[in-house]
């Protein structure tokens, strides 16, 4: 067998170079210009009269307009519906398009007797309210991860952003390992767990972390040698595909993205934005930089714990001194960072309102929203945020 049979390119230097295997071709601008930005976001399907997961994914899809059935698809749980929106050069653009996508959603569910609504976890959810979705990938998904993955739904907000070359894509994946216990604290929604209270402000984090091949991946440098820990994965036959990697930020070569996927869903439109917006600049700077020394992995460890437990109230441990810092401290150097990238990418505006979702997050709104009306009555509350009516115009 020569050279060219076994998948080895020899450049004219002499030095062999291996030929990349074709799920790590890096997408170039076929599908989306670099830093182009899009979501997708998964949310709950509810009973409209009583707030219950609804087990109803199958119909849902099938009622579905189609221009609308093309942006939506199943997920884990039969009681979870996906949208995603295109890419879009400015976090504006996407937040209008998801405001349309969750108003066309929120419409086509209201003959079916549902609704939508968006966060985290299911406040009220046990294991035996909910089923597995019967699309073939959870059914396998259900046969390797058994018990895992029959647990109560989670919900997450996945941003993608698009970056010009893989040497890029891992720059950006490497530098965003420190930031990602931060937005972790930031996008916090789901502080209510099985009808009780967790105690954390994100349960969906540790709950989704029993999943294998989760948290946050290691250092790798070089875009090979993240092929060559995929790869090897791959060929050993324990994971069948790279989407079956579940890291809090991960590489999507086939879309030329860098995807950051640990946020809970956003209960109302501008938080998905202002999260957007924040990652959008974060991977930029990070693609754009030199590498940064990153804390050990046991410091991003206990920082994603802590994140994940007490949101922006947390005490995150300095990755280079032998002490905590307000999570809220660290949010704002980082802001200051990103300012710059924002003006150049047109999201200022969303940019700045992460301030106001870090003065008053979602796991606060919902603690806030359960103890005026009760417990039970929130799935109901998260389902009027989704896409509540827009004002109408005074008649004229």
């Amino acid at each position: 067998m020569n050279d060219s049979e076994r998948g080895i390119a020899r450049p004219a230097s002499g030095r062999i170079r291996r030929e990349l295997p074709a799920w790590a071709q890096w997408c170039t601008g076929a599908l989306a210009p670099p830093w182009t930005v899009g979501v997708e976001e998964e949310a709950m399907l509810l009973d409209a009269g009583t707030g219950a997961p609804a087990n109803r994914i199958d119909d849902v899809l099938a009622a579905l307009p189609l221009d609308l059935r093309s942006r939506a698809s199943a997920e884990t749980h039969a009681c979870v519906v996906e949208v995603r929106t295109v890419p879009h050069i400015t976090v504006g653009g996407l937040a209008d398009e998801l405001t349309g996508l969750r108003a066309g959603l929120a419409q086509a569910l209201t003959p079916l007797g549902l609704r939508a609504a968006a966060g985290g976890t299911h406040p009220l959810a046990r294991e035996d309210d909910v089923d597995v979705s019967t699309d073939p990938r959870y059914r396998e998904i259900e046969a390797t991860m058994r018990a895992l993955a029959r647990r109560e739904p989670t919900m997450a907000l996945h941003v993608h952003v698009a970056v010009p070359d893989a040497g890029a894509a891992v720059r950006a994946l490497d530098g965003l390992r420190a930031d990602l216990p931060v937005l972790i604290a930031l996008a916090a929604n789901s502080p209510f767990w099985r009808g009780a209270d967790s105690g954390f402000a994100s349960m969906r984090v540790p709950v989704f972390s029993m999943f294998p091949r989760a948290g946050i991946p290691r250092q790798f440098g070089t875009y090979e040698d993240y092929v060559r820990v995929v790869e090897r994965l791959l060929r050993s036959g324990a994971v069948r595909e790279p989407g079956f990697l579940w890291w809090d930020a991960r590489l999507q070569p086939r879309l030329g993205t860098v995807e950051v996927r640990m946020l809970d869903a956003a209960t109302r439109v501008d938080d998905a934005a202002a999260l957007a917006a924040l990652v959008q600049c974060l991977v930029r700077r990070n693609a754009e930089s030199r590498p940064a020394r990153a804390p050990e992995p046991e410091v991003l460890a206990e920082n994603r714990f802590l994140a994940a437990r007490d949101g922006m109230r947390a005490q995150l441990v300095d990755g280079f001194g032998a002490r905590t810092r307000p999570v809220r401290d660290q949010l704002d150097a980082i802001l200051e960072t990103c300012r710059p990238y924002a003006a150049a990418l047109g999201c200022a505006g969303e940019l700045a309102g992460v301030a106001a979702l870090a003065t008053d997050p979602g796991d606060v709104r919902q603690r806030r929203l359960a103890a005026v009306h009760g417990l039970e009555r929130l799935p109901t509350l998260l389902g009027d945020a989704f896409a509540p009516e827009r004002p109408r115009l005074a008649a004229a």
